[in-house]
């Protein structure tokens, strides 16, 4: 493992994010380096996501947004993309009691539409179970692309001003953002990219205009508390201006 990923603090005013998202890359090349197939990778992968949740709740995070399937994803080999919808299903299964014991509130965004009925009835089902839950939200990108997002909610914006009920010269920023996904949680303050890329790949474009990036070159599978500590070191590091000046002598 990397230095970058040894770094510990005990610090318990260490500046910590209130919304992490995580761009889970790296589960085919996992799979390639082990010998197996790609769908082992995603497998693995599934531990992952169960290390970063309770992570993200022992730290004591408002929300977790994880990249789990893009709309651009439906362009990979179809028996790829069949095994992740059935593994979609397994995991929301066997995990959503576990969410819910731990007051974690589930929610998938982005078009589910495009997903089978079967499907679909899981999602729905799991957010039921999990809504009233006041911890950490867990957000699960799934069939969802930043671009799809901006313009869901400019059609939003066009219907209300269709009926009358918004004048074009009243639409702002805030106007917009209303009626994106995860409006009604706090911005993304930390994007951690995982398998060496470093780009957002239509992730929550919107949402991260002001947050910080962390890349790493671990794998998603291999991806553990002690990565995911290091990433928050580097961003309690980091001087947030917002777009604002250096202070005078810094």
């Amino acid at each position: 493992m990397s230095s970058e990923n040894v770094l510990k603090t005990d610090d318990p005013t260490r500046m910590t994010p209130r919304h992490v998202a995580i761009i889970m890359d790296g589960n085919g090349r996992w799979a390639k380096n082990q010998g197996k197939l790609r769908i082992s990778g995603h497998k693995a992968g599934v531990k992952s996501v169960r290390r970063s949740v309770s992570f993200a709740v022992s730290n004591n995070m408002d929300a977790l947004t994880l990249y789990a399937f893009s709309s651009e994803n439906w362009n990979r080999p179809q028996q790829e993309v069949l095994a992740l919808m059935e593994l979609f299903v397994r995991a929301l299964d066997s995990e959503v009691k576990n969410l819910h014991k731990y007051n974690v509130r589930l929610r998938i965004i982005g078009d589910i539409s495009r997903f089978n009925v079967r499907l679909q009835a899981r999602i729905r089902r799991a957010e039921e179970l999990t809504q009233q839950n006041n911890g950490l939200t867990l957000n699960i990108a799934a069939n969802y692309g930043g671009r799809w997002d901006i313009i869901n909610s400019i059609r939003h914006i066009a219907e209300q001003v269709q009926e009358g009920q918004v004048r074009p010269d009243q639409i702002t920023e805030q106007t917009l953002e209303q009626h994106l996904c995860m409006h009604d949680l706090p911005p993304v303050d930390l994007v951690i990219r995982t398998g060496g890329e470093q780009r957002i790949s239509n992730f929550l474009l919107w949402q991260v205009a002001y947050a910080e990036f962390y890349f790493t070159n671990v794998l998603w599978p291999d991806f553990d508390e002690q990565v995911f500590e290091g990433a928050l070191n580097a961003f309690a590091q980091r001087e947030r201006r917002f777009g604002g000046a250096v202070p005078d002598g810094a």
